[in-house]
């Protein structure tokens, strides 16, 4: 994020959240910490408190960002493609090969056991399932298949990202695309 145009007294809480979403994807949830965080936007954390009641009330809004950006808007911009493995092909591509979004998905997993976090990544990865499970319904698969199908790719999507947070060099983009079609197939 580029705040150096900006003077701490004009950040706005939108900065304030980016910031902390750079923060999550870094470290987790322990990293998102009002001095480091206001160190990241090179300011004191009294702008902090000008935005947030608390620490509590940061991590709730970045999560709320992360679900925002990361699913919802993801999921209504594939809305757009009639074909559901279209809209799939697309995702796997987005899903793949965006590893910031990746790295904020692992760091959001791996502190799954915070009562922060907890209810919105239930809530996301529900979102994320009932989406894959419908598409592949949509192209032709019976509810079980369908359903499998989207777990097997949502496993996927987040067993890479934790493989990458825990040994970033094991695995490399080339031909990862191509190792997922079988999951593109109706």
């Amino acid at each position: 994020m580029d705040v150096s145009k900006k003077t701490a007294g004009h950040l706005s809480r939108g900065d304030w959240v980016d910031a902390a979403l750079d923060a999550l994807a870094d470290g987790g949830v322990a990293a998102v910490a009002v001095e480091p965080v206001a160190v990241r936007l090179g300011t004191t954390k009294g702008s902090f408190y000008w935005h947030f009641a608390n620490r509590d009330e940061l991590i709730a809004a970045a999560l709320e960002e992360w679900e925002r950006r990361h699913t919802e808007q993801v999921i209504a911009s594939l809305e757009s493609l009639a074909e559901p493995a279209a809209r799939l092909r697309t995702l796997f591509r987005h899903a793949f090969g965006g590893t910031r979004t990746g790295t904020v998905d692992a760091a959001v997993l791996a502190d799954a056991a915070s009562p922060l976090v907890a209810p919105v990544l239930e809530r996301v990865t529900r979102r994320r399932l009932t989406y894959l499970r419908e598409t592949y319904a949509a192209m032709g698969l019976p509810t079980e298949q369908a359903n499998s199908r989207a777990v097997l790719a949502y496993t996927a999507y987040l067993g890479l990202f934790s493989l990458r947070r825990a040994a970033p060099t094991a695995v490399s983009d080339d031909g990862l695309l191509a190792a997922l079609e079988p999951l593109l197939a109706p």
